[in-house]
């Protein structure tokens, strides 16, 4: 086919396909407040709430949360409740709400918990079998440039994800 018989409409869409290719990947607010755009990541000492948008991640590394409750709710818990003092049914009737709410809270917990295990678990899962697949893996290094995984690295996040595995995935 003739470049000259293509139509219009498909000579447009054409380089609709190549612009979008060129756009840029990051776009922040510098310290003035004026927008940026660039293919390459803001300047160190950016603040997470100025940056506006971020290249698309084809490589999400596993992200383990830590478990456990905060400070403020175990010492909740392990404080006894200053009504148990008092022998009346009142009291008693407080110290029981309490203990319920206490069990409540704890199931919730235990429950957040659980998923986030099993998200986890999911996760390194699926990162495993694709580290195994042999597929070329695209990670961000800290400058925001691409970097392909070699062999060493490779193995290196495959221990890690069995690691993950083997914890997460009871």
């Amino acid at each position: 086919m003739r470049l000259s018989r293509l139509s219009p409409t498909l000579c447009l869409l054409l380089l609709l396909t190549l612009v979008g290719s060129a756009q840029a990947q990051w776009k922040w607010k510098d310290s003035s407040g004026n927008v940026q755009y660039s293919d390459r990541p803001p300047p160190p000492g950016t603040p997470e709430k100025d940056i506006l948008q971020k290249p698309p991640q084809r490589y999400q590394p596993v992200v383990v949360r830590q478990l456990g409750a905060s400070a403020p709710e175990a010492a909740a818990a392990a404080a006894p409740a200053s009504a148990a003092s008092r022998p009346d049914a009142q009291a008693q009737a407080r110290q029981r709400q309490q203990e319920q709410e206490q069990a409540a809270k704890q199931k919730e917990e235990e429950r957040k918990q659980a998923a986030q295990r099993a998200e986890n678990c999911r996760n390194a899962k699926g990162q495993l079998q694709m580290l195994e697949s042999g597929v070329r893996v695209r990670q961000t290094n800290a400058q925001g440039e691409p970097v392909v995984l070699d062999d060493k690295q490779r193995a290196e996040e495959m221990q890690r994800s069995r690691a993950v595995i083997a914890s997460e995935c009871r």
